[in-house]
């Protein structure tokens, strides 16, 4: 199943979901008053959206609806990746590591993990 592109406003709505939920689009909003300027109005348009694309459920609680996570964030994150793999490196890893590490973007810590994960898959 093909996993639908998620815009970053409604990225911001999923990373709160997937830290907590089932939560109502007041407490999303809530959450996110301090690093977005969105009325209730504009969650509640984002929670739908998610909800067109299957990454969240909605369920009736009183006058309320919860909301909670469908997709999980390491599918999505893995379909994403992906896509960046395949748009701009021709599917490849080879070359995105190479890019990173050409403009420096590769910590001493970064490398040391890429080398044990190439280490457990050659295992």
């Amino acid at each position: 199943m093909a996993i639908e592109r998620i815009s970053e406003a409604e990225y911001a709505v999923m990373e709160i979901l997937w830290g907590e939920a089932p939560l109502t689009a007041s407490q999303i909003a809530g959450r996110l008053e301090e690093t977005r300027d969105w009325s209730l109005q504009t969650v509640k348009t984002l929670l739908s959206r998610l909800a067109g694309k299957g990454a969240v459920s909605h369920e009736r609680d009183g006058r309320r609806f919860l909301y909670a996570p469908i997709l999980e964030k390491s599918d999505y994150v893995g379909a994403e990746s992906g896509r960046l793999v395949d748009r701009l490196f021709g599917g490849r890893a080879g070359p995105l590591f190479a890019h990173l590490a050409e403009r420096e973007k590769l910590s001493d810590a970064d490398i040391a993990e890429i080398e044990a994960l190439i280490r457990e898959m050659k295992s």
